[in-house]
């Protein structure tokens, strides 16, 4: 008899916790996704039959004709937003309502990634975007100009000296381990040269950083629904390693600059500065870095708000940047690149371009002439619309909130205090209402003419609002000022190990191609 008195327990609770919540849309009348029990609309993912991105636009695409949709990771309910009026609303009129991510760590499990800027909440991340937005400004960006450019140069000598007719490279491992040099340098001081040493310990940390699978992915998931697990288990995102080195550079840096005096003006510089209680005042912004840039929201700090930053919370700001730059900088570079291989047209059109500046500038560019280059311009913000490496935002409800009916089929929805908002980035960029032939790769979407016909808050690649990408003008920069050197001296050309079309991994949690982003460099004729 008792056995029966547990079986009926038992399958209670299974009721309960694991069937009950899928009737959570149903119940209000919201379109959703059927899902499973236990695993949710996740078995795309667990079983790796899509890529991340493929699953996020293919969802997108059941619901042409709703503003919203429902669905579940695991058994959490979380709601998609596809109608541009309602991500407005959600990302900037009443932001203060949104103003949290989604959170995969309970605060005092992993101090690094619980500490940084991207998972910061409420005041405490209003004054840590304050503190670190003025490292991220125009004017800034044209103060990092040249070392970026000195990083570029040392990429083109790298492959000059090779003296090949076509040289055969994955360019994932090319852009990333420029992204780490430009990092290393402009951020914090420190000067590498990741091809010609391609085991240095700043590059092979990034790498260990970067190394994301679904399955990590989905046991982040799978713990962000069960703090206590967290606790437990004390799962990191970052392996010790990777940890312990940042730790280490950074509390090197911090010592060398205290006790010699040594003055940067990098983020490191502003925090240790913020930790003194000393405010940095806003320089006059320069000419922007692009179509894509995305405006930093005016931050106001709370009357009696003062940041106390440890070394901890300094390596966390520290660590977070450099994880975004390495890697999405790269992304966007790889796409770009295997894009102009593709389209020699396109590819022939930016070069004549850029022979251009380099005769104005009497060989030598500068940081005015790379931003005047609008046909670059163009290329990138199509790239970015097509191969959006944060094809997915987030936003996690902080008080319940209400949207009201517009089609007649709605009804009021209430988002939930601690409920998640995905914002499917990619779903709208590939959109046909939004953008004609969305397959095609097509720079003269961002022309002068047609730029300003794109619809508000349809293009989204460093996301909306004041919580969108910190260093979107950082990631531009770099990448046009990359491309300019490399396409003044080769063409990116396609060689038998170039997949068409490119296939995107199912293993990786970011935009990664399934077998690498092969290309030849092809020295151009003087």
């Amino acid at each position: 008899m008792l056995w029966l008195i547990v079986l009926v327990l038992l399958l209670v609770v299974f009721y309960k916790k694991a069937i009950k919540p899928l009737s959570y849309w149903k119940d209000r009348g919201v379109p959703h996704k059927k899902a499973l029990p236990l695993i949710g609309n996740s078995s795309v993912l667990i079983f790796k039959h899509k890529s991340f991105l493929e699953y996020v636009e293919d969802i997108y695409n059941e619901f042409p004709n709703d503003r919203y949709y429902g669905l579940h990771q695991f058994t959490k309910p979380l709601l998609c937003i596809r109608d541009l009026d309602l991500i407005k609303r959600i990302t900037v009129k009443d932001f203060d309502q949104f103003i949290d991510h989604n959170n995969f760590i309970v605060e005092n499990v992993d101090s690094l990634m619980s500490k940084n800027l991207v998972n910061l909440k409420g005041q405490t991340w209003r004054d840590m975007r304050a503190t670190l937005s003025p490292s991220f400004t125009s004017s800034k960006m044209k103060s990092m100009f040249l070392l970026f450019s000195e990083c570029a140069q040392q990429v083109v000598e790298f492959f000059e000296k090779k003296g090949e007719d076509v040289i055969q490279v994955e360019m994932k491992d090319l852009f990333t381990r420029f992204t780490n040099d430009a990092i290393a340098s402009t951020a914090f001081g420190f000067k590498c040269d990741s091809l010609t040493n391609q085991t240095n310990e700043f590059y092979t940390m990034g790498k260990k950083a970067t190394n994301f699978g679904g399955s990590r992915l989905l046991v982040m998931s799978f713990l962000g629904m069960f703090p206590f697990l967290q606790k437990i288990i004390k799962f990191d995102i970052f392996p010790n390693s990777v940890s312990n080195f940042f730790r280490r550079v950074i509390k090197e840096a911090i010592d060398k600059r205290e006790n010699e005096g040594l003055v940067r003006h990098d983020m490191l510089h502003l925090l240790l500065e913020a930790r003194k209680g000393v405010s940095v005042q806003e320089e006059p912004e320069v000419e922007d870095t692009g179509f894509a840039t995305v405006e930093e929201s005016k931050i106001h700090h709370g009357k009696s708000t003062k940041l106390k930053l440890t070394d901890e919370d300094i390596t966390a700001q520290a660590l977070i940047f450099f994880f975004g730059g390495f890697e999405t900088s790269a992304t966007l570079l790889s796409f770009m690149a295997y894009e102009l291989a593709l389209n020699p047209d396109i590819q022939e059109r930016l070069q004549a371009e850029i022979d251009d500046i380099l005769n104005e500038c009497n060989g030598k560019l500068t940081y005015n002439a790379l931003q005047n280059m609008k046909y670059m311009d163009m290329v990138v913000s199509e790239t970015l619309r097509k191969w959006p490496p944060g094809f997915q935002l987030d936003r996690r409800c902080v008080r319940d909130y209400v949207i009201e009916p517009e089609k007649p089929h709605e009804k009021p929805v209430t988002i939930e205090k601690g409920m998640m908002i995905i914002i499917p980035a990619v779903g709208i960029h590939h959109d046909p209402q939004h953008f004609e032939n969305p397959t095609k790769f097509d720079p003269e979407r961002f022309n002068d003419e047609n730029k300003v016909k794109i619809k508000p808050y349809s293009y989204l690649p460093f996301g909306s609002g004041p919580r969108n990408c910190i260093a979107s003008r950082f990631a531009l920069l770099e990448t046009k000022t990359l491309m300019f050197h490399i396409l003044a001296k080769f063409s990116m050309v396609v060689i038998d190990k170039t997949q068409i079309p490119l296939k995107l991994s199912k293993a990786r949690l970011g935009l990664v191609a399934e077998d690498g982003t092969w290309l030849g460099l092809q020295p151009r004729k003087k």
